[in-house]
């Protein structure tokens, strides 16, 4: 995987910080995004510390409106993109009915649109090479519905769509849709996500990590389209 770049949204912690630090392991030079520098600096140096190089950018995913904008000037900077890998995302619980659309309308920008835009901003350079990675970090709320997460699973629903569309559109191209379980991150201690589950039985963030390495590291006439990765046989 030497002489690889990826692009890593949200890769200041949890599922992207793990990405990145597999990723810099195997020898792919990284590009990480996220809105805190602070944090982002601090994955920079435990990359570095593996003997990895990693360059940071301070993007806030969820106005959609200049994320296409922001990834190709990005892309046209560094000059090659061969994996991109759509993490950025939050969590939400609430019913329907109680669902605001203000609510409603940040969860799907930042889940889906902001991936969309993400996707936009690498393909020109992707369609140049004749050759790219594309890896969307869905949800299995993306298949197994649960009340009060509605949202939520609409967005990942929405992304597994989005993947398999563009996975047809684009044949050059490998698309993969990566369906985890909980995984035990902050985004259960985030303000938008009030519900309990034992977080000692979720997948570990490094867990994701080493599927999404294998699958991004199958020989070029190969791809994982989707996988749904479980820390058992029920539904956690």
């Amino acid at each position: 995987m030497t002489h690889q770049i990826a692009l890593i949204t949200g890769a200041s912690g949890g599922i992207g910080r793990a990405i990145a630090l597999s990723f810099a392991q195997a020898g792919i030079e990284l590009i990480l995004v996220s809105r805190s520098i602070e944090k982002l600096q601090a994955v920079q140096q435990e990359i570095v510390a593996l003997g990895g190089k990693a360059q940071i950018y301070a993007l806030d995913l969820s106005l959609v409106g200049q994320v296409q904008k922001e990834i190709a000037e990005i892309v046209e900077q560094i000059g090659k993109i061969d994996i991109l890998v759509n993490n950025a995302g939050m969590g939400y619980t609430g019913s329907i009915a109680d669902t605001s659309l203000e609510d409603w309308q940040q969860v799907i920008d930042l889940n889906l649109t902001s991936a969309f835009q993400c996707m936009q901003g690498v393909l020109p350079l992707m369609r140049q090479q004749h050759q790219g990675t594309i890896v969307n970090i869905a949800s299995i709320s993306a298949k197994q519905f649960f009340p009060g997460w509605g949202a939520y699973s609409v967005s990942k629903a929405g992304l597994v769509a989005l993947s398999q569309t563009l996975a047809i559109e684009e044949p050059d191209l490998r698309v993969i849709t990566i369906c985890p379980g909980a995984v035990n991150t902050d985004i259960w201690d985030s303000a938008t996500v009030k519900v309990s589950l034992n977080r000692a039985a979720m997948l570990t963030p490094e867990a994701v990590a080493q599927t999404v390495l294998h699958a991004v590291s199958l020989p070029p006439g190969a791809v994982i389209t989707e996988l749904t990765l479980m820390p058992n046989a029920g539904v956690l």
